[in-house]
């Protein structure tokens, strides 16, 4: 007969499991002692169930992929991701990528590699969105407000809107930013249309609009300034 474990034994066991746990090794180790799907897991709520996590990776390679999902998208994707699972998710992604910003050191926009540098998220989006980047006096970023999800053109984006961005904070200067889900950067007609829209507002407010930057697959931008798109005198 196989002699039975003594209750030492049993509790060595039953310890050693515990300590292999994704949580009990994040309480031990700290975060840095889990591997990708185990911290997905944990976010997700599922420790002890990779398989939510296993299949989310799976499907979009990528956290900046997985951030660029929206809660609808990511729950209809199935296996245990329900929409709270996805809220958290994106609720710890967006902390992460706050966590990445200089608080004692202000972002300041110097050219358009800075503005395109800043919303570089933007190139792993699969839907059209435009961005304002809100300024203070010395360039220095306030914040930045997604203002529209769609395709870009004047019918669809009220230009009042956006101002009202700039009003609230007191922006004295702003800096508008679109993607192209192709990866081409290069700018439409309505692309050139609208910033001729906001501009013209801008001035009426006393606001400086300082360039339209459309950004295209990663490291691929364009500034309508530069090239002398709708900012014309």
């Amino acid at each position: 007969m196989y002699a039975e474990p003594s209750d030492d034994t049993g509790n060595i066991l039953r310890e050693s499991m515990v300590i292999e746990s994704p949580e009990r090794r994040l309480m031990q180790l700290g975060p840095q002692a889990l591997n990708l799907i185990e911290l997905i897991a944990i976010v997700l709520g599922t420790p002890t169930d990779p398989l939510p996590a296993t299949h989310l990776l799976a499907q979009l390679k990528s956290l900046p992929k997985v951030k660029a999902r929206s809660v609808k998208e990511l729950a209809a994707m199935g296996h245990g991701i329900t929409p709270t699972r996805a809220q958290r998710l994106l609720a710890a992604l967006e902390l992460g990528e706050r966590l990445r910003e200089p608080k004692e050191t202000p972002v300041r926009i110097k050219s358009p590699a800075d503005a395109a540098d800043l919303l570089r998220d933007m190139a792993y989006l699969e839907q059209e969105q435009m961005r304002v980047v809100l300024l203070d006096t010395k360039n220095n970023v306030i914040d930045t407000t997604t203002i529209y999800v769609g395709s870009v053109n004047t019918t669809v984006i009220r230009i009042a809107e956006l101002m009202r961005a700039a009003v609230r904070v007191n922006a004295t200067a702003i800096l508008i930013a679109h993607n192209h889900p192709s990866g081409d950067p290069t700018p439409s007609p309505e692309d050139v249309a609208v910033t001729s829209e906001i501009v013209k507002a801008s001035k009426l407010l006393d606001i400086d609009c300082l360039d339209h930057i459309v950004i295209g697959e990663a490291g691929k931008f364009v500034s309508l300034k530069e090239r002398g798109l709708g900012f014309g005198n």
